[in-house]
């Protein structure tokens, strides 16, 4: 029997049985396969432990005062915190009539009294596997319909984010071929808007490409040197901080955090050029960090914009399958991104705003401490 134990191990079960002996016989059984066994005497006191912290599945008598198994099982398959869980009748009652009425209730299996003790093992070990099979099941058809429900936005994204430039790239291509004389300095002007249409397009591209790639990607969380993660961050934006004139504090020191640093500096760089674009005039921006007290390291940029509403704070944010219902103020893609980014790295994102003008906008992120 004990040869059996490692297969076995790791399922957490709940007995319940008026008759100590019993209790004590299946317990017996089952620890020394492997599994974690918790005994209770009666229906009360197995509704309350299995609320509490719901087993994998339950062995359940049904001959017992007050609350018999038959009330337990009902009231077990009525709550959706413990609905789920195979029931498994084990009873001196062998008449079909009370096996029947056993299923009815909601038991997945009948074992009768007295049992034997590899007939036991087998049917656990059976419902266990069934158990494990559904949830696995479960899991990947809800992953199938994100995915579904993802490739759906993205080709709304996709053919939203780049219909206008792609317009605005065959207008000026139509341009040029149809004027031949036109003034070299409109021509250049016009070369000059398909280059800066065309880089949109690429940057639009390009954040779909990081996105799909952070969903599939699977990262070691690693020390990160934030100061270098912010500079490199900064290197990227370096047109977009001159050509708005924006002014950025930075701390004197970082905390070490957990990451990866290529997504992170991704997040630095949504925030900061949304900064740049929705602060002040000039943006100034001041970037800071707080370390929590549950372990979590949290990262924020603040601008002096005109803030955001109520309502706009609820659109950012969101999910890539609601991407298409968010362009609050422009950030819908990127911060999206950052959503998906931060969650994989086991921390949150989120934005403060008073909706003042003036007070701006405070975007953050958290990380776990490194020496958490």
């Amino acid at each position: 029997m004990n040869d059996r134990s490692t297969a076995n191990s790791g399922g957490d079960l709940l007995i319940v049985d008026d008759t100590p002996a019993n209790l004590h016989l299946l317990s017996q059984l089952l620890t020394g396969c492997g599994y974690q066994v918790r005994a209770v005497l009666n229906g009360a006191r197995a509704l309350t432990a299995a609320q509490a912290a719901p087993p994998d599945l339950i062995l359940l008598d049904i001959m017992m005062p007050e609350m018999d198994g038959y009330e337990v099982c009902q009231r077990l398959k009525a709550d959706e915190r413990t609905r789920d869980i195979p029931i498994l009748f084990i009873s001196a009652l062998s008449e079909t009539g009370e096996k029947v009425k056993g299923f009815t209730a909601g038991g997945v299996d009948y074992i009768t009294k007295p049992f034997q003790s590899e007939e036991v093992l087998a049917r656990v070990q059976t419902h266990l596997t069934l158990q494990n099979l559904q949830k696995r099941l479960r899991q990947e058809i809800v992953e199938r319909d994100q995915l579904i429900a993802e490739l759906d936005a993205f080709s709304h994204t996709v053919a939203h984010d780049l219909k206008n430039p792609l317009g605005v790239l065959i207008g000026y291509a139509e341009l040029l071929s149809e004027y031949e004389d036109m003034p070299s300095d409109q021509i250049k002007q016009s070369l000059q808007s398909i280059w800066q249409t065309g880089q949109k397009m690429n940057n639009i591209i390009e954040e779909l490409m990081l996105l799909a790639g952070v969903r599939k990607q699977q990262v070691a969380l690693e020390p990160l040197a934030m100061a270098g993660i912010v500079q490199e961050a900064r290197k990227r934006l370096v047109a977009l901080i001159q050509r708005y004139e924006a002014e950025i504090s930075l701390p004197d020191t970082w905390p070490q955090a957990l990451g990866h640093g290529p997504w992170v500096e991704e997040v630095w760089t949504n925030y900061l050029s949304n900064a740049c674009k929705y602060g002040g005039q000039p943006p100034h921006i001041e970037l800071g960090v707080t370390v929590q007290p549950d372990g979590m390291i949290r990262f924020w940029v603040h601008d002096n914009g005109a803030g955001l509403t109520p309502e706009q704070r609820a659109s950012l944010f969101v999910p890539f399958t609601r991407l298409d219902q968010a362009r609050a103020t422009g950030h819908g893609l990127g911060l999206s991104i950052v959503h998906r980014i931060v969650e994989k790295l086991g921390g949150q994102v989120g934005v403060e705003s008073e909706s003042v003008p003036g007070l701006g906008s405070t975007f953050y992120f958290t990380l776990p401490e490194a020496a958490a």
